[in-house]
């Protein structure tokens, strides 16, 4: 039980240093979204360079949870794009139950922020 944050926070932080890479240096081309309302999101965003801004906090995030002293910084980095993550895939693609690398993203992310819950213990507690 020791490692065991150190190993969940090193996958995450792998799975988001692979996954912006990917496109940040692209690596890979790219399928085009299938048509509507996926489209239409990636018509708009990709233009306005924020697709790139947020690929490299993924990177960012993804490195500082490498680091067991950086850790909670890369979560604070991470939880808003695991955030976006779902909501993109609950609101706009509509296949948020069948999507697995999501849901293991954001199961790693929990985790992690459960093993490192002390951290953020003052952020939901009134101060006495």
């Amino acid at each position: 039980m020791k490692y065991l944050p150190t190993i969940l926070s090193t996958l995450l932080g792998v799975m988001f240093i692979f996954f912006s890479s990917v496109v940040l240096f692209h690596l890979m081309k790219m399928p085009p979204p299938p048509p509507g309302p996926q489209s239409d999101y990636f018509a708009v965003m990709a233009p306005s360079g924020y697709f790139t801004f947020v690929k490299v906090m993924e990177f960012t995030g993804g490195i500082l949870l490498l680091i067991p002293l950086l850790r909670n910084i890369g979560l604070l980095i991470i939880g808003p794009i695991i955030v976006n993550i779902v909501a993109f895939h609950v609101f706009i693609a509509q296949n948020a139950g069948s999507d697995i690398p999501m849901w293991i993203v954001v199961v790693l992310g929990l985790a992690v922020l459960i093993s490192e819950h002390r951290a953020f213990r003052h952020l939901v507690t009134r101060p006495r």
